[in-house]
């Protein structure tokens, strides 16, 4: 006899969030302890990890009404994998990042701001990707990375992420809170977003410098 999990299209669409919410934080703890026993490099590491890190914000957002406790989801579902809650729901980078954020510690340069930086990078990215597109959805999402951007010692007032992110935030200020960005700007935004991200992870110092 067939059983089914479901009775209608919402409850369907919510176990298959369930399903990939579950193989997302099993990823992450296999992807943890291959980092940490040294199988995996320590560059496909941090690719796949933000990966998992941007796919997760994105679903648990969505969830958020119904998985208020991703830990309670986890416990629910006897899930152990602590390496993965660390990665996931406390610390929101990878760990290479935080150890380039460690050995750059100095001055205003710390790991809560080098954090506080890339989630805003992923934040301002999955708005895109959402289609947020609103100038009173863009404009604090953008504003919020431009400060913390700010806040880093280590990036010169030229650096490339500082720049743009000033040059949309005064471009949006020209426009009505209801206006909303074409596709080609926000194609565009998205790029400069990203080009401005891979500057910011290379001005981080390596591991041990």
């Amino acid at each position: 006899m067939e059983v089914k999990l479901w009775n209608d299209k919402r409850e369907r669409e919510m176990y298959e969030n369930f399903a990939e919410l579950y193989a997302i934080i099993k990823a992450t703890e296999k992807l943890e302890k291959a980092y940490i026993r040294d199988i995996i490099s320590s560059s496909d590491y941090e690719m796949e990890c933000q990966k998992l890190i941007a796919h997760f914000k994105t679903l648990a957002s969505t969830l958020k009404d119904i998985v208020p406790s991703i830990e309670r989801f986890a416990d629910t579902y006897k899930m152990d994998c602590p390496a993965a809650i660390n990665r996931l729901v406390t610390s929101g980078v990878p760990a290479t990042v935080e150890h380039r954020a460690a050995s750059a510690a100095t001055g205003t340069t710390s790991a809560a701001i080098v954090a506080e930086c890339v989630q805003n990078f992923i934040t301002a990215m999955d708005s895109l990707k959402l289609n947020m597109v609103a100038v009173d959805q863009v404009y604090p999402v953008l504003s919020d990375l431009s400060a913390s951007l700010n806040k880093l010692s280590i990036l010169t007032a030229d650096f490339e992420g500082k720049i743009k992110m000033k040059e949309w935030i005064l471009r949006l200020s020209k426009m009505g809170a209801s206006d909303e960005l074409t596709e080609q700007q926000a194609r565009q935004l998205h790029f400069d977003l990203e080009s401005s991200y891979n500057s910011f992870m290379a001005a981080l110092p390596s591991d041990g410098t």
